[in-house]
């Protein structure tokens, strides 16, 4: 660590406190974007393999462009009327089934998951909230509450509860019938707030399970989890913070992977390429039942520059094909991978779909046991390289890879090429 990253370290500590967490144990001074690149205060350029953000690009021209143009003009918030909210509405509801017709904007995946949690307990009269282990949905008190990868367990309120990671590589269940097993504990869960006394309002799921260490939900198991929280009284809300707007590759949103329709769909970072915007897209008679009961206002949510930004990435996704891109490039990504693995035995199990990859790291292959901290030297050898990736996973040990959506064939090569340097020095 150099003096000048030291005294900026001191820096933010002495004035935004310990709370805060930086990446990388030497961390890094960025100052500029471009694409898939970030560029430190020294001007060296480093591959982004973990902002998922920056969806199209870190300062793709398009999206500056019509920030920029709208910012000159005006931006004021949703009780006037303008053209790009509505315009942003239409087009991003038009990416959905016809009952999921309307959409509530905020500036954060945490508002829209908390607003998603109001919907769904006005109009099921329930509180009880089911989620799954290690999930993450904000930083909201109600959305930290059932966010039970930060939360402590003697912390989660009693209307809380959890299911097990649908893990069909590491979890309890892993054959064909994986799916429907994983979403047969929601009836233990529903049991469970039956005995409490708690109705169920919801059952809230990363579609991809990010901080539960990149599962793709095995099929099956959205559709089943849907029929039976219904059952109950329930809501189905897809979080697709993390997997939407075509990062999966085969699919624009994460529940696609499974013949559903949810009832309430949540997100946010990607849909204004780093611009604050986040959503909550609904049906019509669940918006009117809350309306009876309550109003929503948002100062900043879905004000006309958000929205600008917003209709640019759409623009940009679809006009660069860039959904078409992240299958095409995720699975040239897979192949370089499976042949790593086949010379380094660390490498346990490699998942995911598209531009949201899982490497997870063991220590044997047979036993799957973690290689715990693994992933995190990884990840700090990687940016010694100038690949910037992240860990993830109860024990650390998975490689959690995001990289935006106009990421190449030719960098995967170069990530592919420092990654086999990283694992071979480390095997030494």
């Amino acid at each position: 660590m150099t003096s000048d990253i030291a005294k900026m370290v001191e820096r933010r500590n002495r004035l935004l406190g310990s709370a805060y967490r930086l990446f990388y144990q030497d961390p890094v001074h960025i100052v500029r974007g471009d694409g898939v690149w970030l560029f430190d205060s020294d001007g060296q350029q480093y591959l982004d393999m973990y902002n998922n953000v920056p969806h199209v690009g870190h300062c793709h021209p398009r999206v500056v462009e019509a920030i920029t143009r709208q910012v000159a003009l005006l931006n004021t918030h949703t009780r006037y009327l303008h053209e790009n909210v509505l315009d942003y509405a239409e087009r991003l509801t038009g990416k959905f089934p016809d009952p999921l017709d309307i959409a509530m904007f905020s500036c954060t995946g945490s508002e829209a998951n908390e607003l998603a949690l109001r919907i769904a307990r006005t109009c099921t009269g329930g509180t009880g909230l089911i989620v799954t282990d290690s999930a993450y949905h904000g930083n909201t008190k109600a959305i930290y509450e059932i966010s039970t990868e930060d939360i402590p367990p003697d912390e989660v309120p009693e209307f809380v509860v959890t299911v097990p990671n649908p893990d069909a590589y590491r979890g309890e269940h892993r054959g064909e019938d994986a799916g429907e097993q994983y979403a047969e504990h929601l009836n233990e869960a529903i049991a469970t707030l039956q005995q409490r006394g708690i109705k169920p309002a919801a059952f809230i799921v990363d579609t991809i399970l990010s901080s539960g260490g990149v599962v793709a939900t095995p099929p099956g198991y959205l559709k089943r989890a849907a029929e039976i929280i219904r059952a109950a009284g329930g809501l189905f809300v897809a979080d697709e913070v993390q997997p939407g707007f075509g990062r999966t590759g085969r699919n624009f949103w994460g529940y696609e992977i499974d013949d559903l329709v949810p009832d309430i769909v949540t997100m946010g970072k990607p849909m204004g390429n780093g611009h604050p915007l986040a959503a909550t897209v609904t049906r019509r008679d669940l918006i009117d039942e809350f309306s009876r009961h309550a109003h929503y206002f948002n100062t900043f949510g879905g004000n006309p520059v958000s929205c600008a930004a917003g209709l640019a990435v759409l623009d940009v996704i679809e006009r660069e094909d860039l959904q078409e891109n992240a299958l095409e490039v995720g699975l040239y990504l897979n192949d370089g991978l499976a042949e790593l693995a086949s010379r380094h035995e660390s490498i346990g199990d490699i998942r995911g779909d598209g531009m949201f990859k899982a490497v997870e790291m063991v220590i044997d292959r047979d036993t799957r046991e973690p290689a715990v901290s693994l992933a995190s030297t990884i990840v700090n050898r990687l940016r010694e390289r100038r690949i910037l990736a992240g860990s993830t996973g109860v024990d650390d040990n998975i490689l959690k890879l995001r990289p935006p959506m106009v990421f190449s064939k030719e960098n995967a090569d170069l990530f592919l090429q420092c990654f086999d340097e990283v694992l071979a020095r480390i095997s030494r």
